[in-house]
């Protein structure tokens, strides 16, 4: 299984660069731009990521961004998971980013844009590997701002393909966002958001209705809303799920409580993604080998999930079939 998992292409369409920050790397950076780091080393780094939900996790996370300062520190976080992504045989990416995270700390926008472009376009040069820029506004900040960076992102609009709605998820639900999501559709966006992870299904009713979104990022509380799932089954909405990311951060206590074969069953576009792996564990391929393995998936699931991450990408028409009839193509060869 772990063979045919490798040999299956794969699309990942929800990882956070600023999660691909490995602990090596934060100290290389550290030493680099002399920014101090609260840790000894690289495996006390790894000893804090114990997190008891995603407030703890974002903590850690949002300082370990600080180390983050050149177009060149972009460019080498960038590049780093686009080597991982390509041994893992991921084809396509849809990466986040959270511009805020780094002009609140006085780093300009364009270096933030500069640096992870051109790992990218080096990515489809090098790997084969085509990529998608989603900006994420950060919703524990204010509608005013997120409309500010907007603003800043409009220079860029050739580089980034969709914005989002990430951070910390109580308290702030889509609707404080509405404005900003419909003046990114006015200028040619397209929309996702991170719903239905610690926060109600409440919150993904929203994500459709008023931000309009084409993917639900996470979601898993979805299935906690009959109406809700008859809905994204009727129209196929993707849920961008990262299972190694809900564990860690204690929305199942296990894997193997996890609903991701649930969601599969009742005919929801899942897919697999790492969300942030340098702090939760694993990259994708390590999320599929992971799930597979708690829930026992069959060799049908796993294809099911690989076919859901090509459908609901950004990618061309064109594109997707060619992925698809590739995955046929893996299955009958290994049947």
């Amino acid at each position: 299984m772990d063979r045919f998992l490798h040999d299956l292409p794969k699309a990942e369409l929800h990882l956070h660069i600023e999660g691909t920050l490995e602990p090596e790397m934060m100290f290389a950076l550290s030493k680099r731009n002399d920014v101090p780091v609260p840790y000894l080393s690289a495996d006390a780094v790894r000893r804090a990521y114990v997190f008891q939900g995603l407030q703890t996790f974002l903590d850690i996370y949002y300082a370990g961004c600080n180390v983050l300062l050149t177009e060149q520190d972009f460019y080498d976080l960038t590049w780093a998971y686009l080597q991982r992504a390509a041994l893992q045989n991921v084809r396509h990416a849809e990466i986040f980013f959270d511009p805020q995270t780094h002009t609140g700390r006085g780093v300009a926008f364009e270096t933030v844009v500069n640096g992870i472009h051109r790992a990218l376009q080096d990515g489809q040069q090098r790997f084969a590997l085509s990529s998608r820029l989603i900006l994420c506004f950060l919703r524990h900040l204010s509608a005013d701002d997120a409309m500010a960076t907007l603003q800043q992102a409009l220079p860029f609009k050739d580089r980034i393909t969709a914005v989002g709605l990430d951070s910390s998820e109580v308290g702030h639900p889509p609707e404080k966002f509405q404005a900003v999501f419909d003046r990114a559709r006015q200028e040619g966006w397209l929309t996702v958001a991170h719903a239905g992870e610690e926060g109600p299904a409440e919150y993904v009713w929203q994500a459709l209705d008023l931000l309009k979104v084409q993917r639900i990022d996470h979601g898993v509380r979805s299935l906690e809303d009959k109406k809700l799932v008859e809905r994204l089954v009727d129209e196929q909405v993707p849920l961008t799920v990262c299972p190694l990311s809900n564990v860690k951060l204690q929305l199942f206590r296990s894997l193997e409580q996890h609903n991701l074969k649930a969601m599969l069953d009742q005919g929801v576009c899942a897919t697999v993604n790492s969300d942030d792996p340098a702090y939760f564990g694993g990259y994708v391929e390590d999320n599929f080998s992971a799930v597979q393995s708690a829930l026992k998936l069959s060799r049908e699931d796993v294809v099911q999930l690989a076919k859901n991450s090509f459908r609901a990408s950004f990618l061309p028409v064109d594109d997707k079939q060619r992925y698809l009839a590739e995955i046929d193509q893996v299955m009958t060869a290994t049947s």
